[in-house]
């Protein structure tokens, strides 16, 4: 059968496979079906890349800004978090650095721009500093941490969260060393950190690697400190009522 045929040289191809008859229209001529049958070919090719992009970016449960609560964290405005979406940042390999203690929404704010910037058509990876520091020590033993690097470093955009929540030997402060300087003025780095600057040659463990660290990290970025109580522990959840 011709549709038979149709299919196996849409598969030869790499098509999407379509249901032909809800694609086309009764009295469209040939053009114009197969001008329809592009575009949807194109939207499919689309939703593929993005759920492509979502999968390697292992990013945390979806955050927005507009469930970010402005009012209660003053420290940073609803307005400033929407300039940023326009991701010129990123197109200049320009950083962003979240402050301050737990529960301010440190997190919250990194993680609703990784989204809004999946959903713009860039790569984005997601890890802890902690989950970094297992990667980059097993990247020459195993496979898999070679591969998901290798992800990373191809990314538009990184984010490590939890920056500062653990301290680093200091083979481990080398290696983000050099991890910071390979994306350095390549990709865009968001840092998330309850430490200020100066605290972090203390949890680092290396005064000279910390200053060569901020120095790549500072150079294009821009600095949200984050002050006030944190939100969980304002608005937790007695067991009792």
């Amino acid at each position: 059968m011709i549709l038979d045929t149709v299919n196996r040289q849409i598969s030869e191809l790499r098509l999407e496979q379509v249901d032909f008859s809800a694609l086309f229209k009764d009295g469209a001529t040939p053009l114009e079906n197969i001008l329809q049958f592009l575009t949807e070919q194109l939207r499919l090719k689309g939703n593929k890349a993005a759920n492509m992009r979502m999968r390697r970016a292992n990013m945390p449960p979806c955050k927005t800004i507009e469930e970010f609560d402005f009012g209660f964290q003053r420290s940073i405005t609803k307005k400033q978090m929407l300039r940023l979406c326009d991701f010129t940042w990123i197109e200049n390999a320009y950083n962003i650095m979240f402050l301050g203690p737990p529960s301010v929404g440190k997190t919250h704010l990194a993680t609703a721009l990784g989204y809004r910037a999946l959903a713009s058509g860039y790569a984005v990876s997601f890890l802890t500093l902690d989950d970094l520091m297992r990667l980059l020590k097993t990247t020459e033993i195993a496979s898999q941490s070679k591969q998901r690097l290798k992800v990373i470093y191809k990314s538009n955009l990184v984010i490590i969260d939890e920056v500062g929540f653990l301290p680093v030997s200091k083979l481990e402060a080398n290696l983000l060393f050099s991890f910071i300087s390979t994306l350095h003025e390549k990709v865009s780095i968001i840092i998330t950190s309850n430490k200020g600057f100066s605290e972090w040659a203390g949890f680092l463990g290396d005064e000279v690697i910390t200053t060569a660290i901020l120095d790549r990290l500072v150079y294009r970025c821009e600095i949200f400190n984050m002050v006030g109580d944190g939100y969980r522990l304002k608005n937790r959840k007695s067991i009792l009522g």
